[in-house]
């Protein structure tokens, strides 16, 4: 199955790149520029590409991102991005409105016109109860519309093998496959380096963690994820 992966540059798509290299037959990455704050993740996604041997493309829409700026993760948006763990409700002003059916639709055609096999995107169990487009009926749902839309064309699978599975269970999965964790690239920040307090950095150190595993990231608070995780369950 010769497959198209979505690659932010960070964990979740990183270990997917890693699994579709492994099994199926990786095609290439596609990033998107869509006028992110932490922008720098594209560097990271070419880090990936290279370590893989592979193409990547970095499709620009940052035009696009002015109109979706009620995002904290939008450059310019309303919002600064929230500190805290994911489970808490102020993370859903890191919601970029559409953005899963945005890239996938554009992700679909680049498919469809490399008449390549599949579509694949590292959607995740732990993201369901802030992302609606994460969610298996969205992808459910995905499917459907894309089927309809490239009927008598071309036949795209959506290949999304981690919407059952936590960040914990990916980066163990990760491992398994030699994914270069210290390659990529999670904060909504984007700074120097990651700075240990956004949903993103506290996920990423929590799941490290869970895992067993040391976490290769350098983080400007290494320690705030504990108090994070602490006062969701006391919440």
């Amino acid at each position: 199955m010769r497959t198209v992966v979505l690659c932010s540059g960070g964990i979740d798509s990183a270990t997917l790149a890693y699994k579709v290299a492994a099994e199926r037959q990786l095609d290439r990455l596609v990033s998107f520029d869509y006028g992110q704050r932490h922008r720098r993740e594209l560097e990271h996604a070419a880090l990936i590409a290279e370590r893989l041997e592979t193409r990547h493309d970095v499709i620009n829409i940052a035009g696009l991102g002015r109109f979706l700026s009620s995002s904290a993760l939008i450059s310019g948006g309303a919002e600064p991005v929230p500190d805290g763990h994911y489970a808490e409700d102020n993370m859903k002003a890191t919601v970029v409105p559409n953005r899963n059916a945005i890239l996938l639709s554009i992700a679909f055609g680049i498919a469809a016109g490399a008449k390549a096999d599949a579509v694949g995107i590292a959607v995740h169990g732990g993201d369901h109860f802030i992302y609606p487009d994460c969610r298996p009926a969205f992808v459910d749902a995905f499917r459907a519309m894309q089927a309809c839309a490239l009927e008598g064309m071309w036949e795209v699978e959506l290949y999304a093998p981690f919407i059952g599975t936590d960040k914990a269970g990916i980066v163990r999965e990760g491992l398994r496959l030699g994914v270069p964790y210290e390659l990529t690239w999670s904060c909504y920040k984007g700074g120097e380096k990651h700075c240990g307090r956004c949903g993103t950095c506290v996920e990423r150190r929590e799941a490290f963690h869970l895992a067993g595993a040391p976490d290769p990231t350098q983080y400007e608070d290494p320690d705030y994820w504990i108090e994070a995780i602490r006062k969701m369950k006391t919440a």
